[in-house]
């Protein structure tokens, strides 16, 4: 019996199994830059670089930002990341003045690729899966580790010298400057954002979740001061056997997150969902760090729009599903977002138009729900009006082809090997 999100997604992930890149005790190779920091046993914790066994510029492999833009596969994206082997190291979260530490820091504030030689206790075996982190190849923990001269990216190095600086502050200054997500979770994770008496480091797990909440809640102090949309709309993508709907209801801030899993372990249709109203979230959400990613994009556009509105997020992942980290949520919510967003006369026919887009029913998606009920029920709104088929608003008139959904075999997954691994 399944309990929760986090139960099933670790009965997918303890499914799944990939023969590890086969790497020596020693590896010569580029971080991308990349590190990662474990949550297990904190505050002593094991971190260290990822390396591919590649040389040149691997930033590709660890930028989740240009993968949907760039149109890479699920397969090309899982091939990255396999080959990034994981060195570790046990440390104290608190001790950043240590040769380790500073050689760490070079790499999550470098500008570039680093030429990395790393000596491991044994040869690097296994493989990692996660819905919060993006996955990576096998780990071993380290007897040596030598890089590069590093040159770091000036917006990091400046904040890095402004130890008066709040962490939050700084993770809002690097976002405007137009840093990427994942260099900016980077830095904070090595503790180089902060009052410098507070600094430490953080899991890469918390440190990713940290970063969109820290956005999404400076993002939404904006939004509240703009006049609502006019009317609802609709926004819409697929990629990585995942589809989204976004709808957007005119009034202030309220937020509902939901996702279904159909049929990726076998006859299962399961969705989960989390909901915050006006007043805001306390404690942390159930569904995780998916909650907060999606909720950044969404507010992230609706300050770019200077707009507010309430906003509804359906998910559905399909047959082919693969964890890969939060980025799949907000990378896929940021796309819908920019696209165009199709208005309808009222909630109802905005429901019809995603009924017609999604392979389970709405109404489980409806009777799952927290805040889409009560917006029904608002409406006077009743489920039988969403027995059947698609009823289009005379605003849209016909309907928008989905993206192409790819699909994985399991069979595939035995061959993401660095001889095959194309950066380009």
């Amino acid at each position: 019996m399944i309990k929760g999100k986090e139960g099933y997604l670790k009965k997918l992930t303890a499914s799944m199994y990939i023969p590890s890149q086969e790497v020596g005790k020693e590896l010569d190779g580029s971080t991308p830059p990349s590190v990662f920091i474990g949550s297990w046993n904190y505050p002593k914790v094991l971190a260290g670089p990822m390396i591919a066994p590649l040389h040149g510029d691997t930033i590709i492999m660890d930028r989740p930002e240009s993968w949907i833009p760039e149109k890479k596969t699920q397969e090309d994206i899982i091939r990255y990341r396999l080959n990034l082997i994981r060195g570790k190291k046990i440390v104290s979260v608190t001790k950043l003045q240590d040769r380790f530490i500073d050689t760490l820091r070079d790499i999550a504030l470098s500008d570039r690729s680093l030429e990395s030689v790393a000596q491991f206790q044994h040869a690097p075996k296994g493989m990692s899966f996660s819905d919060e982190h993006t996955p990576f190849g096998p780990s071993a923990p380290l007897d040596r580790l030598e890089i590069d001269n590093a040159r770091w990216e000036q917006n990091l190095e400046r904040v890095y010298y402004d130890v008066d600086l709040l962490a939050a502050d700084a993770v809002v200054d690097l976002h405007d400057r137009g840093l990427p997500f994942s260099s900016i979770e980077k830095a904070f994770s090595m503790g180089t954002l902060g009052v410098g008496k507070r600094r430490r480091l953080v899991p890469t797990r918390w440190s990713i979740t940290a970063c969109d909440s820290t956005l999404a809640n400076r993002l939404l102090q904006k939004v509240r001061g703009y006049d609502a949309i006019d009317c609802c709309q609709v926004r819409e993508f697929s990629s990585l056997n995942n589809y989204y709907a976004v709808l957007l209801l005119p009034g202030p801030w309220q937020y509902e997150w939901m996702e279904a899993f159909l049929h990726i372990l076998g006859d299962e249709e399961l969705i989960f969902s989390d909901y915050e109203t006006n007043g805001g979230k306390k404690g942390y959400s159930r569904v995780g760090g998916c909650y907060y990613s999606c909720k950044m994009a969404v507010l992230e556009a609706l300050a770019r729009e200077k707009k507010q509105a309430g906003a509804i997020i359906l998910r559905e992942a399909y047959s082919g599903y693969v964890p890969l980290g939060v980025f799949n949520v907000r990378e896929n919510v940021r796309n819908a977002m920019q696209e165009r967003a199709l208005p309808f006369d009222d909630m109802k026919s905005a429901l019809w138009h995603i009924g017609s887009r999604l392979q389970l029913p709405l109404k489980r998606f409806i009777l799952s729900s927290d805040l889409l009920k009560e917006q029904l029920r608002s409406r006077q709104t009743t489920l039988s009006s969403f027995h059947c088929g698609y009823q289009p608003c005379s605003k849209i008139g016909s309907r928008i082809p989905i993206l192409r959904r790819e699909r994985m075999p399991q069979s595939k997954l035995s061959s993401y090997r660095v001889e095959s691994c194309n950066l380009g």
